[in-house]
C-alpha cells in the first residue's frame, strides 16, 4: 500500500492555522476528522505516516503496546532531523521495560498527595510575582513577569536546581523545542543541559538534599541508575516542568481575555470545583502540544477500516482529538462549566504525562488568583499583533503585553 502512495499529493503536516483563529486547530485537521478516522500526511522528510484525528481511535491506539514511542525505531515520524542517543530525552521516547524502569524512579514526587503539599508554596510564588508585576511599569509582558517564572521557580524547587541559573536552562530549552532549529543547534543545546544536570547530580552525590535530583543521585550510588541516565532524566523534567505550563498560563490568559464572559465567571467564583473545571476546559480547548504525539507501529494493527502496517509512523494530534464533536458538545466553544476531564491534553496510556498533577495544581493556583488580584487585567495590544509560537513543538505566545 505504501509503495503506491504519492507523497506530493498528500497534505503536509503540521498544518497551518487559519488567520485570526489562534486558539483553534488548523482547518485541515477539522476537514480530515470529518472525512474519515485515519488518513495519510506528508512530513518534512517526505515520509507518509498515518494521522489519527478521532478521539476514540487516539485513545485506543495510544493504549496499544504495539504502538511504540521509541524515536530510534525505523519509521518513527520525527518532527525534525534527530541525531545521537541524547535525542531520546530520557524515558519519554522509550518503550517498556526501559521506559517503566526509568519512569518508576521519579514517580513518587509527582503523586497527588505529594503535589498537594506543595500548593501553599506555589501560592506564595504566585502572589509574590503578582506583587512584583503590579509594582512595576505598565504595560508588562505577562510571559516574562509571570507565566515563565511561576513554573520555573516551582520545578527548580522540586528538582533542586538553582533558579539563578534560569537563563541557562530556559535559553537552551527554547532551542530544543524549536522546530526550525538545526540539528547542530539542537545537539549543542541538549549537550549544554545534559552537562549542566550532570554537574548538579555530581553535587548531589557529594551533598544530598531534600529534592528530586538528590533522590536520583541516591539511585546512582545504589547502582540502580547511571549518572548519565540521572542527568538525562533531570533534563526531561526540567524542560517539561517549565515550558508547557508557562505557555499554558500565557495562552490560557489570552483566551480568557478574548472570552470576557468566561473570564468574569472565573474571576468571581469562590468554588474550587469551578476553578478546577476551568483548568480542564482550557487544557481541552487549547493545545500546547500542537504537533501531535508521534509513534510507530511494531506490528500490523487493524483499526477503523484501515490496517497500519508494522514500521509505519502514526501521529495523534491531540488538538483535534479534544475538539471531537462525538465526545465534546460544541467543541469549538470555550465553556469553563463543562466537564472536560476526559481530554487528551496529557496523552493516554503508559506514556501519559507524569507531571500532570503538578501542572494541574499550578494552573489551579494561577486561575484562582491572578484574575481576582488583577480584576482589570487587559490585553495591551491588538490580538493580531500577538506573536504565536507556530514554529515550535510547544505552542504559546512569545510575549503577552498586558495592562490593568
Amino acid at each position: 500500500m505504501t509503495s503506491t502512495l504519492d507523497p506530493a499529493a498528500l497534505p503536509e503536516y503540521p498544518m497551518a492555522r487559519a488567520p485570526g483563529c489562534p486558539f483553534d486547530p488548523p482547518p485541515g485537521l477539522r476537514a480530515t476528522q470529518e472525512e474519515g478516522p485515519l488518513t495519510r500526511v506528508r512530513l518534512w522528510d517526505g515520509s507518509t505516516p498515518w494521522l489519527v484525528t478521532r478521539y476514540a481511535d487516539q485513545r485506543t491506539l495510544l493504549a496499544d503496546p504495539r504502538i511504540s514511542a521509541d524515536i530510534s525505531k525505523p519509521g518513527y515520524p520525527a518532527q525534525t532531523q534527530v541525531t545521537g542517543e541524547r535525542s531520546k530525552i530520557s524515558f519519554i521516547l522509550m518503550d517498556d521495560p526501559e521506559h517503566a524502569r526509568l519512569r518508576r524512579m521519579v514517580t513518587a514526587p509527582f503523586t497527588i498527595k505529594r503535589i498537594e503539599r506543595m500548593r501553599p508554596g506555589v501560592q506564595k510564588i504566585v502572589d509574590e510575582l503578582i506583587d512584583e508585576m503590579l509594582a512595576g511599569p505598565k504595560p508588562a509582558d505577562l510571559v516574562e513577569a509571570f507565566a515563565l517564572p511561576v513554573p520555573s521557580l516551582v520545578i527548580c524547587q522540586l528538582l533542586g536546581v538553582p533558579y539563578s541559573d534560569h537563563d541557562l536552562f530556559q535559553d537552551n530549552s527554547k532551542v530544543i523545542i524549536r522546530r526550525t532549529a538545526t540539528p547542530e543547534e539542537r545537539d549543542a543545546a541538549m549537550n549544554n543541559l545534559v552537562s549542566y544536570l550532570d554537574e548538579l547530580v555530581g553535587a548531589k552525590l557529594a551533598e544530598p538534599a531534600e529534592d528530586l535530583l538528590s533522590g536520583l543521585a541516591e539511585r546512582v550510588k545504589a547502582g540502580e541508575l547511571t549518572r548519565a541516565e540521572a542527568a538525562q532524566t533531570g533534563v526531561l523534567l526540567l524542560i517539561a516542568g517549565h515550558e508547557t505550563t508557562a505557555n499554558m498560563i500565557a495562552l490560557g490568559t489570552l483566551a480568557l481575555l478574548e472570552h470576557p464572559a468566561q473570564l468574569k465567571l472565573l474571576r468571581e467564583t469562590e468554588d474550587p470545583g469551578l476553578i478546577s473545571s476551568a483548568v480542564e476546559e482550557l487544557l481541552r480547548y487549547l493545545h500546547i502540544t500542537h504537533n501531535g504525539r508521534r509513534r510507530v507501529a511494531l506490528a500490523d494493527i487493524a483499526i477503523a477500516g484501515h490496517v497500519i502496517r508494522a514500521g509505519e509512523g502514526v501521529i495523534f494530534p491531540n488538538d483535534i482529538g479534544n475538539r471531537d464533536p462525538e465526545v465534546f458538545a460544541e467543541p469549538d466553544r470555550l465553556d469553563i462549566e463543562r466537564d472536560a476531564r476526559k481530554h487528551v491534553a496529557f496523552g493516554f496510556g503508559v506514556h501519559q504525562c507524569l507531571g500532570q498533577p503538578l501542572a494541574r495544581m499550578e494552573l489551579q493556583v494561577v486561575s484562582g488568583t491572578l484574575y481576582k488580584r488583577v480584576p482589570t487585567l487587559a490585553l495591551a495590544t491588538d490580538l493580531g499583533e500577538v506573536a504565536f509560537k507556530h514554529d515550535g513543538s510547544v505552542y504559546g505566545v512569545y510575549e503577552l503585553p498586558v495592562t490593568w
